[in-house]
């Protein structure tokens, strides 16, 4: 006659399951888990390489751009002054109150003209150099857009 199995024999037969098959899982899993790993890990590197690498050439683009600006606008300034001295010395020539009017008129609507004509290439050259700023941060968000791509 077959005997009824207890609860407490019901919880106690995984004593017969194979102890190599378990340890052969076990293996498996820290295996696979150690690639999964090391994966992550190259992963990240090369992702902190490129960021590195993109704020390395971000902030010499700025570095470039701002000595660019600066000479622009210490050119700017020679000029201003250069135009100003020889509109003095003009002055000092003058012989008559309508001939300082006219040269005085003369001198602003020139140095209007320079200061547009310098304010265009001032503002050309802060575009220039804002777009070569973040060149580096669009190139990264694009490589990694393509890297992250659902497809």
């Amino acid at each position: 006659m077959a005997t009824k199995k207890t609860a407490t024999e019901d919880a106690f037969a995984f004593v017969a399951m194979d102890p190599s098959k378990l340890t052969e899982t076990y293996r498996e899993f820290a295996e696979k888990g150690l690639v999964q790993s090391k994966e992550a890990y190259d992963k990240l590197k090369t992702a902190a390489e490129d960021a590195t690498k993109t704020v390395e050439q971000t902030l010499e683009n700025a570095q470039a751009g701002t000595v660019e600006l600066s000479m622009k606008a210490i050119d700017a300034a020679r000029a201003n002054a250069d135009s100003s001295l020889t509109h003095l010395e003009a002055l000092l020539g003058v012989k008559s109150v309508a001939e300082l009017f006219e040269l005085q008129s003369a001198f602003i609507r020139k140095q209007a003209e320079a200061a547009v004509d310098q304010a265009k290439e001032l503002q050309e050259a802060a575009r220039k150099v804002a777009d070569q700023v973040s060149k580096p941060g669009k190139d990264a968000y694009e490589k990694a857009a393509k890297n992250f791509k659902v497809g």
